[in-house]
């Protein structure tokens, strides 16, 4: 089973037009942060299905080419033969565009997309999972909470429907899964925000887990924040330089 979810989110600060990437993703299997998911300030997209951990690297150099992100899918799907095209999924958001491609191959698979998001998964016990993600984003879709909360919050709503149930399997023998979420913005910021790059990547509880681990995340860069005016790990205070 993996599921994952891909937002654009533009907004303005001075009068300049910027971004939010993001991607949520989970699995019935260990370290999907490690291979699903592909952010870079010019798109987000996930990968489910036969994964080719080249293929993030490829889209993000597509993506910073210029090249709109439905196009990059196209030509890196149309690159590999049939039967393995068959066996992906592919989805995601760039600046102007969004794709979402569920191969043939994939099983108990399906796909979503939007304005600003596109949608996915597979070995799902049921599509209401990833209808319930979806509508749980939309709900809070340029809220004023964090993204990679809201993104969290998103996939939270497709474990209260089941997708943690089945495992990914018939006989519920794969017991351990994973969870990641990222977020990348066009904006120039001073300090890294420590909450918006999480995974766990190896969890019985992998979903509950990464929500708990982005609680704590915030609360480390809100006390960072505090403690120095930078939250930048390698700064410290004068008195301390």
């Amino acid at each position: 089973m993996t599921v994952s979810l891909c937002v654009r989110e533009p907004y303005r600060v001075d009068g300049d037009r910027q971004f939010r990437f993001g991607v949520v993703a989970a699995a019935a299997v260990p370290t999907v942060g490690a291979l699903a998911p592909a952010v870079s300030p010019d798109g987000a997209a996930a990968m489910g299905g036969h994964i080719d951990d080249t293929l993030g690297d490829r889209l993000r150099r597509y993506l910073a080419d210029g090249i709109a992100i439905d196009d990059a899918v196209e030509a890196l799907l149309g690159a590999a033969d049939v039967a393995t095209r068959r066996g992906r999924q592919l989805h995601g958001v760039g600046r102007t565009s969004r794709v979402a491609v569920t191969g043939r191959s994939c099983v108990a698979a399906a796909d979503r997309d939007g304005d600003h998001y596109t949608a996915a998964g597979t070995h799902l016990p049921s599509e209401a999972a990833l209808d319930a993600m979806v509508d749980r984003y939309t709900g809070a879709a340029f809220g004023d909470e964090p993204l990679a909360e809201r993104l969290i919050d998103a996939l939270t709503a497709a474990r209260e429907v089941g997708i943690d149930s089945r495992r990914g399997d018939s006989d519920g023998s794969l017991t351990v899964g994973s969870a990641a979420v990222r977020v990348v913005t066009t904006e120039s910021t001073d300090s890294r925000r420590f909450y918006n790059d999480l995974r766990v990547d190896a969890s019985e509880s992998p979903i509950a887990d990464l929500e708990t681990t982005y609680s704590a995340a915030l609360l480390g860069y809100e006390q960072a924040v505090d403690a120095y005016g930078d939250p930048n790990p390698c700064r410290l205070p004068d008195d301390e330089n």
